[in-house]
């Protein structure tokens, strides 16, 4: 395996999250709402499968937001990874200063292999 710049071992693992582009969040909302779906997926993955988790942290905590149009993509989304046995998460807003309270900003997905969340974001563009 090669190394990151960290030293750790590469990984295969990664996490990604999927911003609604429809929002138009600015740069740091969105940052924000990405953070949270990384910090929930971290914690859920720690607990529920170790052996994902220690796979995606060893390698470096590889992390990709992208974007795509709507609140049905991201659904379809879901659906897929889901089918797929990935994990997944939901962050809703809290309403404080952008959106309504509730509005799903992101989904979340992982932590997993490449070879699994490729073929269901593989080709959403970066947000």
């Amino acid at each position: 395996m090669t190394s990151n710049r960290g030293g750790a071992p590469a990984s295969d693992h990664k996490l990604v999250v999927v911003v609604r582009g429809e929002l138009r969040l600015t740069a740091g909302k969105a940052a924000v709402q990405v953070a949270h779906a990384a910090v929930l997926l971290a914690r859920r993955a720690e607990s529920q499968d170790r052996r994902e988790f220690e796979a995606w942290w060893a390698g470096g905590q590889r992390k990709v937001a992208l974007e795509v149009a709507t609140l049905a993509d991201l659904e379809e989304l879901e659906r897929r990874a889901r089918a797929e046995g990935i994990p997944t998460t939901w962050v809703e807003d809290a309403g404080f200063t952008e959106v309504p309270p509730g509005t799903r900003t992101c989904l979340g997905l992982g932590p997993a292999p490449d070879r699994r969340l490729d073929p269901i974001t593989g080709k959403l563009a970066l947000l």
